[in-house]
């Protein structure tokens, strides 16, 4: 679809696009939001992100939504709820997909076999070893949930 160079920023600038010609105010209010904060975040670093940047931000942006719908919920405001689902789900088409808990458990028990972690004491370092070693692929509830289970089991 796009080069690999900018695949990501290309992608996300010609989505907002299509959304201007076909007048999707939605989507092309999530695609706007998402460009300004990748562009705030090159400011910060200095240069270019690239896609993983990029991705970092956008996975930062969809956090941010879940919390937002979380509050709304707790006052009531469905409205809102529906509106922030809407352009979360924007977001996350731009992501790649999410491990569930099933794919990150080999994973996470590698990470304490290597690390020689034996109890929940250990969980923070279990914890940075498989973010690490899932680099985005997985979110860090499902992964503290898996850890969690693996060392009090």
């Amino acid at each position: 679809m796009t080069d690999q160079g900018a695949g990501l920023e290309a992608r996300l600038a010609a989505d907002m696009k299509d959304a201007m010609r076909s007048r999707d105010q939605l989507r092309l209010g999530a695609i706007r939001n998402a460009r300004a904060a990748v562009k705030n975040a090159e400011i910060e670093a200095g240069g270019p992100l690239g896609d993983a940047g990029i991705t970092r931000v956008l996975r930062g942006l969809v956090k941010q939504h879940r919390e937002s719908i979380d509050q709304f919920r707790a006052g009531g405001r469905d409205d809102l709820v529906a509106k922030e689902q809407a352009e979360m789900a924007v977001l996350e088409g731009y992501l790649p997909a999410q491990m569930d808990e099933a794919q990150v458990e080999p994973v996470v028990a590698e990470v304490i076999a290597a690390e020689g972690a034996a109890s929940p004491a250990d969980l923070g370092r279990v914890m940075k070893a498989s973010m690490a070693r899932l680099a985005g692929r997985a979110d860090g509830a499902t992964v503290r949930t898996v850890a969690q289970r693996l060392l009090e089991g």
